[in-house]
C-alpha cells in the first residue's frame, strides 16, 4: 500500500466558458479527484481580476480543492489540467506533514481598539541652510 499526502490544488478557469462550463469544469475535476483520491474540501473563490492578462481575458474564476491522494495521482491530474480547454492556469501543491485543511468560514470580524498615539518625538536641530554650507566651505579654504 502506498502513502498518501495532502494535497491543495488551484485552478483558474476562463470567463469564456460561461457560468454552465464554469460549474461543468468544476463538476468533472470533484468527479476525477474523487474517483483517484479523497476530496476533503472545494472552495469556490469565484471570479476574480487577474494579475496579467492570460489569452487576452483579464478575469478568471478561481477555484481551490484539498485532497489526500498517492503521489502518482497529482502528476496525472496536472496533465489533465494542461489538456483540458478553459482551464488557463493551475497550481498542484503537496502540503507539510501534519498541516491542517483550513476551510474558511464567515467569521464575524473583530474590531481592535486604536494602537494609542506614539508619543512626540524630541524636535531636531533646524539643518543648516545650503548657503551658509557653501560660505562656510569657501571660508575653510
Amino acid at each position: 500500500m502506498a502513502l498518501k499526502a495532502n494535497y491543495e490544488t488551484v485552478m483558474v478557469i476562463s470567463m469564456k466558458q460561461g457560468e454552465d462550463g464554469i460549474q461543468a469544469l468544476i463538476e468533472k475535476f470533484k468527479a476525477l479527484i474523487e474517483k483517484h483520491a479523497t476530496l476533503q474540501s472545494v472552495d469556490e473563490w469565484g471570479k476574480r481580476k487577474l494579475a496579467y492578462l492570460i489569452n487576452k481575458e483579464s478575469e478568471g474564476y478561481y477555484v481551490l480543492m484539498n485532497f489526500e491522494a498517492e503521489a502518482e495521482f497529482p502528476a496525472e491530474l496536472d496533465r489533465i489540467y494542461k489538456i483540458t480547454d478553459g482551464v488557463m492556469r493551475s497550481l498542484i501543491i503537496r502540503k507539510p506533514d501534519g498541516a491542517e485543511v483550513v476551510i474558511a468560514k464567515d467569521e464575524p470580524k473583530v474590531e481592535e481598539a486604536p494602537a494609542e498615539e506614539p508619543a512626540e518625538a524630541p524636535a531636531e536641530e533646524p539643518a543648516e541652510a545650503p548657503a551658509e554650507e557653501a560660505a562656510a566651505e569657501e571660508a575653510a579654504e
